[in-house]
């Protein structure tokens, strides 16, 4: 995603639009929301993050939540995952979602506008092979949203979570999640978690 505040997250690689770095919509540029603070994950985090999740992405059922720019949703829907569904609260910024996803004539995903920790309490409808979390940084909203998943039955039992913090994050893990990889570029933490699904 990618709302981080100026002066304490990276800088911004984008003057209003990103592109699509693999898959079958590679090369293209997508515009993103007016919105103050809005970046999209840099390409070479988005790279890493797509080698790691390789041979797990085609066919996967995708939760990207406070999807921002949408640079990771749409990434994956290019490089193959089943469903991808993106929730965003601000409403110019889910148009703008919906609005490329109609340029994209992208099948199988779904933008829906919400507070992604509100949506995360209520009964879950899907389960999810993998899921994003790049929320707005120091905010505290990662361990919040790691909670709710803890919570309620979100995830496959296949799952993998990718989080994607500010580097001093201070992430405590629930009981039954496991860290499975770990970078930081910059002033930027990203892991990729698991929870063991009984």
């Amino acid at each position: 995603m990618a709302r981080k505040r100026a002066g304490k997250t990276r800088p911004s690689q984008a003057t209003g639009d990103y592109r699509i770095i693999g898959g079958q919509w590679r090369g293209r540029r997508l515009p993103i929301a007016d919105s103050p603070g809005l970046r999209p994950t840099t390409d070479r985090v988005r790279e890493t993050l797509f080698n790691w999740l390789q041979w797990d992405i085609v066919d996967a059922n995708v939760l990207d939540l406070f999807a921002g720019s949408g640079s990771l949703g749409f990434e994956a829907a290019s490089r193959g995952a089943a469903r991808v569904t993106l929730i965003e609260a601000e409403n110019k910024v889910s148009r703008q979602l919906q609005d490329n996803t109609s340029l994209l004539q992208a099948k199988g995903m779904e933008v829906v506008t919400a507070n992604a920790l509100d949506w995360l309490k209520k009964p879950s409808d899907s389960r999810y092979d993998i899921v994003f979390i790049d929320p707005p940084f120091h905010q505290g909203l990662a361990t919040s949203a790691i909670t709710l998943l803890n919570e309620h039955s979100w995830l496959a039992p296949d799952n993998q979570v990718y989080l994607e913090t500010e580097k001093d994050y201070d992430l405590a893990l629930p009981a039954g999640w496991q860290l499975l990889k770990e970078k930081t570029h910059g002033q930027v933490c990203f892991r990729l978690l698991t929870k063991d699904i009984a």
